[in-house]
């Protein structure tokens, strides 16, 4: 009879699995291939995830956990007296910091395969889950629920257009700029309420 599996063990795999794949990319990974890059049998991963669908799928909820975490970490995250704008350029300076660059890599190639159609089923639901996030920040900030998922989503997908233009060009003053006029406009959205 096959072991159970256990969920921190899956968790912790996950995470070597997302550390790994920040390293060699997404795009052509097959579990052969990535069981050996970890020095596992392929039948440890076919034990927590039964193909690569899984896989993905995992990671894609492991790599929302990890943002979500982050960005509930943010100073004034929870505090409606602190502008959106401070905590969108403290997501800036760590997503493109040093430690977390790999991983926001990932984010882009995972996102960039699935704009193509290469990488259909849930990536969309990566990205609403994202919106719905920040837009519970807006709410909290005193916008209206739709009006704050519609204004997340703009947010969200601006940001990461900002992103890819930095990490594509390397303009980190360019981009920079562009950034503030990004919090500006966000902290508008709440200013006086």
């Amino acid at each position: 009879m096959a072991r159970p599996a256990d969920p921190a063990r899956r968790r912790r795999l996950t995470d070597e699995i997302i550390d790994r794949l920040a390293e060699t990319g997404f795009a052509t990974f097959s579990l052969r291939t990535l069981a050996a890059a970890l020095g596992r049998s392929t039948r440890v991963l076919t034990h927590h995830f039964a193909d690569k669908d899984a896989l993905l799928r995992a990671v894609l909820d492991r790599l929302d956990e990890r943002q979500h975490q982050a960005l509930a970490a943010t100073p004034g995250w929870s505090d409606p007296a602190v502008g959106i704008g401070s905590i969108v350029r403290d997501s800036w300076d760590r997503h493109l910091s040093e430690d977390e660059l790999p991983r926001t890599r990932l984010v882009q190639e995972i996102e960039g395969l699935a704009a193509a159609g290469r990488l259909p089923g849930h990536v969309p639901a990566f990205v609403a889950g994202r919106a719905r996030f920040v837009a519970r920040a807006l709410e909290l900030r005193g916008l209206d629920p739709a009006d704050a998922l519609v204004k997340a989503t703009l947010l969200n997908n601006a940001y990461a257009g900002l992103q890819a233009d930095r990490l594509t060009t390397g303009d980190a003053d360019r981009t920079r700029a562009a950034l503030a006029v990004l919090c500006r406009l966000a902290d508008s959205w709440t200013a006086g309420r």
